[in-house]
């Protein structure tokens, strides 16, 4: 009992297994160390709840060294596990097994003492850390005693200043000092000697060759470990690029703890091992809150599964570089994150775990933001300065202007006002809105028939951050049917729509249930569109007055072209009467030169009428069925005998050109062109008229030989009124080609003019083909518009 008891009380952690690797017996201080007290004689090998290797790889206990040392005849003196806690924590063990044995030197059972080393192992974790930083670091970092003999020398010194480590450990660091900043080492010194830190000096360092380079240094007191200051760290960082990065602390662990980086590391469980003061702030956590815990704390629930990723790449050797995602502050709150994580390997060049340099961007991420918002902004304006310089419509305009300012804005409400032309003097009216559902439920509710009493100022801006405040000033001029007291719209903007003559002739206005959501900004924006929106407003307005003068000039020639019809008939059929009379010499000479220049006359008042009903859209077509082949046939023979001075040369091919459109319309258009060739040919004798059939189109060419098409001409052809230069003592209103073109193209036509000057021209148009299967479909009646 004595022994036993003083084994109880020891404060040297020990227990027993028998020789199946039972535990038979274990003292208070193994059970701290397990954190729980196991059944004896029940579990096996070890009392903690899962066992790890020392790179944190799960380890079976029945294959632990605890297991093997009582299998093996040479027996280890020592080893290292890792076993797990059941608040989730882990502690690193080093174990010393011994081995009972009976008289026959059998292996009867297994005696194991436990020690705790975990401080050093998280110690030895951290100066992992910190060599690697060390190693990989860009700066150049010097140490150097109270004499300025340089004492250590790393890479990044080498690559800055030129000197290898030989070269200058031992030397004085005045070597690097131009002649005219030596008194900055008497200060520096004199400093640490006090134990005084200095901070980011920007000052001139030489580099082997003599060359100057621009620096920035951080120097630290070095101590022994009584706390006696025994010399100086130096971090210093070519700044020759310009490139301004935070500066890092002489000392490897200054460095750590001083950034404004969150600088962690784990193993490879992901266990949290070290945890800087950049951590603490970028994440709420206290390093005592974390340490031994898992990093997934830091990651929302929808990343778990980057931690995995992460482990992976860093078990397999690879550095994550910039890796930009999000990551959770102890509060909740979600923080955009850029992190590097490189591997951590021990002194054998084993990976046991991963370093982590984790920085806040939430700064570029809202500047980010800040920027799309900047340029879906320009391409609103952009978009709508064109929109609303395109559009003619009063209503088309306003709709448009609405809705981009209130998108602006990000108002939750929008409304513009307007006085329309022909109105009586008085207050504008509601015109186009661009509304919202309130977050409270209410929706703004405005009357298109009330008239708004008018609180726009002219030539000035109303902004009210909280209309609760300006009630009385607003009582009036509030335009959406709520009272400004109690209602769900705090801010509130106008801008008026200024004509060019300085009137009012409108403005927009608008609400958002938040306090202060309009800025300066967006009164500039707004302006800068209702200023666009004034200009475009008079465009309008114009083009209203034009269309009315062109309504009145169609109705005007459509009017006219049915007063002249009717006298123009009456005569032709005088003169008909007149004809058929038995007459000879000249009076049937100047009945026929009458009846000649009355059916020209006729022509022409036809033309001007077709035009008109084009014009106002009433030009009707009565659709059907039929053979183009047949109809040219018919057509040609009839214009032979018509024509004294051309012959009409044609080749109409041996198919049928089965199409479907208005037969009298169709001959019209042919018929008009047939009539040109001749008209504009008056040295030739023939014209050509040519017919294809294709599996889709007929197409329909009439060549002449006459005076030809200049290429200006040719531009302008087909447009009404047109009269060419050269066309003089040819008779005509210039009609013909316009009404022939928009025949073919309401036929779904195409018409096309090839010429060369002097030398004649050819006209073709095409028409689509009727499919077979609808060719015995005779008759179809429509309106094509």
């Amino acid at each position: 009992m004595h022994f036993k008891e003083l084994f109880d009380d020891s404060p040297v952690a020990f227990y027993t297994c028998d020789a199946h690797g039972k535990i038979s017996y274990y003292n208070r201080s193994a059970a701290a160390l397990w954190g729980r007290e196991p059944v004896v004689g029940e579990e096996s090998w070890c009392g903690s709840l899962k066992l790890c290797s020392p790179d944190g790889s799960p380890l079976p206990k029945e294959d632990s060294p605890m297991a093997r040392a009582a299998k093996e005849e040479r027996l280890q003196k020592r080893f290292e596990i890792k076993v797990e806690l059941p608040d989730g924590s882990f502690r690193n063990l080093l174990v010393y097994p011994q081995l009972k044995h009976n008289e026959k030197n059998e292996i009867t059972g297994s005696c194991f003492t436990l020690v705790d080393i975990s401080d050093r192992h998280k110690d030895h974790i951290k100066q992992v850390t910190l060599s690697a930083i060390e190693q990989s670091s860009d700066d150049a970092i010097v140490s150097k005693d109270l004499d300025g003999k340089i004492t250590s020398w790393n890479a990044g010194a080498e690559r800055i200043f030129g000197y290898t480590e030989k070269e200058a450990l031992g030397k004085q660091i005045t070597m690097l000092i131009p002649q005219d900043r030596l008194n900055e080492e008497t200060y520096i010194i004199s400093n640490i000697k006090e134990g005084k830190k200095i901070d980011h000096i920007e000052t001139i360092r030489l580099d082997k060759s003599g060359k100057e380079i621009p620096i920035s240094v951080t120097v630290s007191p070095l101590k022994d470990a009584s706390g006696k200051i025994i010399g100086a760290s130096k971090v210093a960082r070519d700044i020759s690029d310009k490139l301004q990065v935070e500066e890092k602390q002489a000392m490897l662990s200054a460095i750590v703890e001083s950034s404004d980086d969150a600088i962690v590391s784990k193993d490879l469980n992901g266990i949290i091992m070290s945890w800087n003061r950049g951590a603490e702030q970028i994440f709420g956590y206290k390093e005592e809150e974390v340490i031994g815990k898992s990093i997934k704390i830091l990651f929302p629930k929808e990343r778990l599964q980057e931690e995995d990723v992460i482990i992976n790449r860093v078990i397999n050797g690879k550095k994550i570089d910039h890796f930009e995602t999000i990551r959770r502050h102890k509060s909740g709150k979600e923080i955009p994150v850029s992190i590097t994580v490189s591997p951590i390997k021990d002194s054998h060049g084993r990976i046991i775990g991963a370093s982590k340099v984790a920085r806040d961007i939430s700064a570029q991420v809202e500047s980010q933001v800040a920027m799309e918002k900047y340029i879906k902004n320009l391409e609103i304006l952009n978009s709508v300065g064109k929109s609303i310089s395109e559009k003619l419509d009063v209503k088309g305009i306003l709709q448009r202007v609405t809705d981009a300012t209130t998108d602006l804005t990000g108002a939750a409400y929008g409304a513009c006002f307007y006085k329309n032309t022909g109105e009586k003097e008085g207050g504008l009216r509601l015109f186009t809105t661009s509304e919202y559902q309130l977050p409270s439920g209410n929706s703004v509710k405005t009357s298109h028939s009330r008239v708004f009493e008018s609180s726009f100022i002219p030539e000035e801006v109303v902004r009210v951050d909280d209309i609760s405040d300006h009630h009385n000033k607003l009582k009036k001029g509030f335009p959406f049917g709520i009272s400004t007291e109690n209602s769900p719209i705090k801010s509130y903007l106008a801008v008026p729509i200024i004509s060019k003559s300085g009137f009012v002739i409108g403005g927009l206005q608008f609400g958002h249930p938040a306090a202060g959501a309009f800025t300066e900004e967006h009164e500039l924006m707004v302006m800068n569109i209702a200023a666009q929106a004034a200009v475009s407003l008079e465009n309008s307005k114009l083009f209203e007055q034009v269309k009315s003068l062109s309504a009145k000039k169609d109705e005007f020639i459509a009017l006219a072209s049915h007063e002249l019809k009717t006298p123009l008939t009456t005569i032709k059929g005088y003169l008909q009467v007149l004809s058929k009379l038995k007459q000879e010499g000249m009076p049937q000479h100047f009945l026929s030169k009458s009846l000649n220049q009355v059916d020209k006359l006729n022509t022409l008042v036809e033309d001007l009428l077709n035009m008109s009903r084009i014009e106002a859209g009433q030009l009707n077509f009565h659709l059907e069925v039929f053979d183009l082949k047949e109809m040219l046939h018919d057509l040609i023979d009839t214009f032979t005998y018509s024509s004294q001075t051309h012959k009409v040369v044609k080749d109409l091919g041996n198919s049928a050109a089965m199409i479907e459109g208005d037969k009298q319309r169709i001959e019209q258009a042919i018929l008009n062109l047939l009539t040109n060739a001749i008209k504009y040919s008056p040295r030739a004798d023939a014209i050509y008229v040519s017919l294809e059939v294709t599996e889709n189109h007929v197409r329909l060419k009439v060549r002449d030989e006459g005076i030809g098409l200049t290429e200006d001409q040719k531009r302008q052809l087909f447009t009404r009124f047109y009269r060419a230069e050269n066309t003089t003592g040819i008779s005509g209103l210039g009609l013909g080609l316009y009404l022939t073109k928009q025949i073919i193209d309401r036929h779904q036509g195409k018409i096309e003019v090839t010429s060369e000057y002097g030398k004649g021209s050819e006209f073709c148009f095409t028409l689509p083909m009727k499919k077979l299967e609808t060719q015995n479909r005779l008759y179809k009646s429509n309106s094509l518009r």
